[in-house]
């Protein structure tokens, strides 16, 4: 185990994943995570646009999550409502290794906003901020990270 200071002075403890490869990941209607997910062909689970739906997960992974926020400094809401719902079950946030947000750029200073915080309050690393759909670039950074986060180099 290692341990990481972040520029927030966030105290990441650094944990070996167990078990395949896995992605959490929460996408709207528009389907833009979805989508980039999809792309890395790594095995996921979809956190249910329905609030009454639960999602109940026992293998560790990293959460990926899109950034809701009426941007220039307003905060409030950055975390989708469903994501909280499903890490409000101790289990599911026991198994979060690290978190990938994205978010819009036309939003100013909370860009990738919900990233920061669920990083501070899952004490997890933040791997990674990408915008709308992401790019082939992107795509190659979150697939090496996660890798060397299963790999824990």
């Amino acid at each position: 185990m290692g341990v990481l200071m972040k520029p927030q002075e966030v105290l990441i403890e650094l944990k070996k994943p167990k078990g395949e490869k896995h992605i959490v990941y929460f996408s709207s209607e528009t389907g833009n995570t979805k989508k980039f997910v999809d792309k890395l062909k790594i095995n996921s689970s979809r956190i249910p646009i329905d609030l009454n739906a639960s999602l109940e997960i026992s293998q560790d992974y990293v959460l990926f999550c899109p950034t809701y926020s009426g941007g220039f400094g307003e905060v409030k809401g950055s975390v989708p409502k469903q994501v909280i719902k499903f890490l409000n079950k101790k289990k599911n946030r026991d198994h979060c290794m690290a978190i990938v947000a994205s978010g819009n750029t036309n939003f100013g200073d909370t860009y990738g906003l919900a990233g920061n915080v669920l990083q501070a309050k899952l004490k997890v690393p933040l791997l990674h901020v990408f915008e709308l759909l992401g790019t082939k670039h992107d795509e190659e950074v979150v697939h090496q990270k996660i890798n060397q986060l299963w790999n824990n180099k």
